[in-house]
């Protein structure tokens, strides 16, 4: 008979995604709440950075009856903080901790982070020191409600996620021993920086040294900082087995355990809800593009999208964007395509012009100017995704089949153009494509396939290897999603296999169509968070062990 697993009756969590929605961590914090929250009720408590003072906060309700005794003593050992729940599905308990006050004694928590642990912070730069003096404010919360709230025979986890919790977990690590402490990265920081710097990760990732290579691209800190909480957590963690790989060449440790990124199926509509919302996201969408473009889209179009960060080798955006040339000239091609890049760029406004034509209604036949692009862009002359479409005279004319369109805002539901939120339009699109180069896990073919929505992504994903793991064979369109071979060196071949599928996908059948979009919502239900959940609590269970032996 197996060993009882051993339970936590207390969970801190931080994040700078905790009430701060950027990315793909906001998305695994978010969903995973639910089902934590009904295993551990009010004993999950997350952690995030105070960064909308003066300003509400939607994400963020404030209780201030919620631990009242231990507020005021919080506040008098002077931390700024504020308590409340997380206006997500589940509620659970959160403290917004204020980290300005912080900064006078960088120096000497870096000092201290150096004689403790060998964390090097003297290259420092940029976002290393807010992150690092919200991790620190972060480490002071849990210490504080640790010795006020809790009694030392409670089993306490501390998970910190990503960088920019690692110098708060090292502090916990040495003075709140009793805490168990986990430490997960979703991507190395000096991984994705070898990616971002165009040159080749994966052929040579058993001969990168991760700290030479630091050197090398400036990152010393971020990843002195990450490899040193690699090494002394109790529980070192990462998303996939393609990151964990990763880890063991650049941060010189294995994982301990993979904790796969879940989702909820509170986010999707059902039955006729989910209909209605798909057929209002499309009409949103053909509005859109007719009144930028003047162009004519029909019930038939098909609309292919992707999304994410604005990593234009990383995720893939080059090769969408290769993709959609070469299907400009697909005599195979049999339907009308539109391709939408919603990426967040450097964004100066809506355009006007748009807005008012939205606002008027009805149908337009002529062309705004530049009909390429939703908003205006500060230094538009430098932006990658315009400077590709500019040089491959890819203007949407009228009679191309294919158009594309640079969504380049973030879609909050209060952008400007399309005013609904991101799964409002995803809900919409046919077909979505994520080519990525560098891609940890994987959020958005996640996403895509839960809203029922076929998807194209990479075996350098950790989405695709596990999509195709799951099938005990090579993932296809048929399947829900298709993964497509890439390596360092192949990128042209991947356009080609994408403009290729995407063609494929325009010739199915309503039939084909509609058998591939459930078994994409199928294999969206085996990534449910009730499915993964249990590496959580695998991870718990090894991290409490760790700090019993040390006790």
């Amino acid at each position: 008979m197996s060993e009882k697993r051993v339970a936590p009756d207390f969970i801190f969590e931080s994040s700078w995604e905790v009430c701060n929605k950027m990315g793909g961590i906001y998305t695994v914090l978010s969903t995973r709440a639910k089902t934590l929250q009904e295993q551990f009720p009010d004993k999950l408590v997350f952690i995030g950075p105070d960064v909308w003072q003066g300003k509400e906060n939607p994400l963020f309700m404030e209780d201030a009856k919620l631990w009242r005794p231990w507020v005021k003593t919080a506040s008098e050992e002077g931390l700024r903080i504020r308590v409340g729940r997380w206006n997500i599905p589940g509620r659970p308990c959160v403290v917004l901790v204020d980290f300005q006050p912080y900064f006078e004694k960088k120096n000497e928590l870096y000092s201290k982070a150096w004689e403790d642990f060998g964390v090097d912070s003297l290259h420092a730069y940029g976002d290393y020191d807010e992150a690092s003096m919200f991790s620190y404010a972060a480490a002071l919360v849990v210490e504080s409600f640790y010795r006020h709230k809790l009694s030392s025979k409670k089993k306490v986890v501390y998970q910190a996620n990503e960088w920019m919790t690692c110098l708060g977990a090292l502090y916990i690590r040495k003075h709140v021993p009793e805490i168990a402490t986990i430490f997960t990265t979703h991507a190395t920081s000096i991984g994705r920086s070898i990616a971002g710097n165009n040159k080749p990760l994966y052929e040579y990732l058993w001969a990168y040294n991760g700290t030479q290579m630091a050197g090398e691209l400036n990152m010393q800190a971020k990843h002195s900082v990450e490899r040193q909480a690699a090494h002394n957590v109790d529980c070192f963690t990462t998303v996939s087995d393609v990151t964990g790989r990763e880890c063991a060449e650049l941060l010189d440790k294995q994982p301990d355990i993979i904790l796969p990124n879940g989702f909820e199926a509170d986010f999707v509509p059902a039955g006729a809800a989910f209909t209605k919302h798909r057929s209002e996201a499309r009409a949103k969408i053909l509005q859109v593009a007719n009144a930028l473009t003047g162009a004519e889209f029909t019930d038939d179009t098909l609309i292919v999208a992707t999304s994410g960060r604005y990593e234009y080798r990383n995720k893939g955006i080059d090769v969408f964007l290769e993709a959609a040339y070469r299907s400009l000239y697909d005599s195979d091609l049999q339907r009308q395509v539109l391709m939408l890049i919603q990426v967040p760029a450097w964004v100066e406004s809506p355009r006007s012009d748009l807005q008012e034509r939205l606002k008027m209604g009805g149908t337009y036949t002529e062309p705004l100017s530049d009909p390429v692009i939703t908003h205006n862009l500060y230094e538009a002359w430098n932006d990658p995704v315009l400077n590709f479409l500019r040089s491959h005279g890819m203007k949407n004319d009228k009679d191309s089949r294919v158009k594309v369109i640079f969504v380049p805002c973030y879609l909050d539901g209060n952008d400007g153009i399309f005013q609904v939120p991101y799964y409002d339009l995803l809900i919409g699109d046919d077909l979505a494509a994520y080519p990525s180069y560098y891609e940890p896990w994987g959020y958005t073919p996640l996403e895509a396939v839960a809203f029922h929505v076929p998807c194209i992504t990479t075996s350098l994903s950790g989405f695709g290897v596990w999509a195709c793991n799951s099938l005990g064979r090579d993932s296809k369109l048929e399947d829900g999603v298709e993964v497509i071979s890439r390596d360092d060196y192949n990128a042209q071949e991947v356009a080609e296999k994408l403009s290729a599928t995407i063609a494929r996908y325009a010739g199915f059948d309503k039939k084909a169509a509609d058998k591939a979009r459930r078994n994409a919502a199928k294999l969206a239900e085996k990534a449910l968070w009730k499915n993964f959940i249990t590496y959580y609590y695998e991870a718990y269970d090894f991290a409490l062990r760790k700090a019993k032996e040390r006790k």
